[in-house]
């Protein structure tokens, strides 16, 4: 890590104080690392949480982008725009799906995923649709998206919340049938494949299989948000297709276009007609240099082999965490490392807030959720070496913190 003289800490006092910032202000990066206005550089074990699919300054994507800018950068969705039915033809044929609905976020992704499971009852003749939801879920901040989360601390302050919401516990399918058992209104089932700001957890494969199965019994839309998860970081272009699974319909968004905004929801036959037009919409989803970014991530993804990257660095990086924290692993001090591919999360013992400055003191870019969870979500280039080196940097950390007094 380069060092400068110390200088005054950065401050933004003309926007609005709704990020806990670090006291740092990144100026350029490329590849896995990234630079600050002091000179200082920083492995980048976050990737803008899992947005920076292709890293910083891919060469292939800023040339395409570049491109993108001397053509076109917006207009109106009442035109054909030639890259939005490239980019959605793309992701059909990765999902195994139907067709796509462009946005420009996450939340916007969820919040049309509630739309379309609410028309789907109405359409059904049901006049106050249900949606089943999961504790410690995240899936946004706008108000439909927040009564859909599970975190009560996020919630707080925003009442009254949405009604329409049955919340149930994770990998639990008898507690899922309980919730929902003689209730006509429940329409679909909406989760993340591995809940992010939850910290990391997983739907087990086996109950992947069997909420698409009631799914399908009880003419329910399966609705699964992978957001954070999708875009190949687990090694697979979604996460639920380790389980062997097709969702009816999929929210996505962060890695889609490699740091430029892009969301998108994706729908199969039974939710693909049921938008129609002046049902939804948006004024920046599906614009020209979104859509050029989504295309060229994609191809550059496929060109470079991130999948398999993902997966194999992935791998060696939970093997490096379990060996770098053995220690703490055998005295519960670290009570798991979980995750797929590049999407690892270390539960600790205790609330780990002040290793996210301690991190970045050491060059290294995380971020802690749920208190206690050290998320890593690094750029899918990253190799075994900046692997090590996100280990060799981080266990060290983490033991001092485990040592420190409760």
């Amino acid at each position: 890590m380069t060092t400068a003289p110390p200088t005054a800490a950065p401050s933004s006092p003309h926007v609005m104080p709704t990020y806990g910032r670090l006291p740092i202000a990144l100026s350029h990066g490329e590849g896995c690392r990234v630079w600050d206005t002091q000179g200082r550089s920083y492995l980048d074990a976050l990737g803008g949480i899992a947005v920076n699919t292709l890293g910083h300054k891919h060469p292939k994507l800023v040339a395409a982008l570049q491109d993108q800018v001397t053509k076109l950068i917006h207009c109106s969705n009442y035109y054909h725009v030639p890259d939005q039915d490239l980019l959605a033809q793309l992701l059909v044929e990765r999902s195994g799906m139907t067709n796509v609905f462009f946005c420009s976020t996450g939340l916007e992704a969820n919040e049309a995923a509630l739309k379309l499971a609410r028309k789907f009852g109405h359409n059904k003749g049901i006049e106050r649709p249900e949606i089943v939801v999961y504790e410690k879920a995240f899936h946004g901040r706008s108000i439909a998206t927040l009564s859909a989360t599970g975190n009560p601390k996020v919630q707080a302050g925003f009442g009254p919340l949405v009604e329409g919401f049955i919340r149930v516990p994770v990998n639990n399918i008898d507690a899922l049938k309980a919730a929902t058992e003689g209730n006509p209104n429940v329409v679909a089932v909406f989760f993340e494949a591995i809940q992010g700001e939850g910290g990391v957890n997983p739907m087990h494969m086996d109950y992947l299989q069997e909420v698409r199965a009631l799914c399908d019994a009880r003419d329910w839309l399966l609705m699964i948000d992978e957001v954070q998860c999708g875009m190949g970081r687990t090694g697979k272009w979604f996460a639920h297709q380790w389980a062997g699974i097709v969702p009816d319909v999929m929210p996505l968004a962060k890695g889609l276009g490699s740091g430029v905004p892009v969301g998108a929801v994706v729908a199969g036959p039974k939710a693909a007609q049921i938008f129609q037009p002046g049902n939804h919409g948006s004024t920046f989803g599906g614009n020209p240099l979104a859509m050029r970014a989504g295309v060229e991530t994609i191809r550059i993804m496929e060109a470079e082999g991130l999948l398999a990257n993902a997966a194999t660095v992935g791998a060696h990086l939970r093997a490096a965490l379990a060996t770098g924290l053995a220690a703490e692993l055998a005295s519960g001090g670290v009570k798991e490392i979980r995750g797929q591919g590049l999407m690892l999360g270390i539960d600790l013992s205790r609330p780990c807030g002040a290793l996210v400055q301690r991190a970045a003191d050491a060059g290294l870019l995380i971020s802690v959720t749920a208190d206690s969870v050290v998320r890593l979500v690094p750029p899918l280039i990253l190799t075994t070496a900046e692997a090590d080196e996100i280990a060799a940097l981080l266990c060290p950390l983490i033991a001092a913190l485990l040592k420190e007094p409760a």
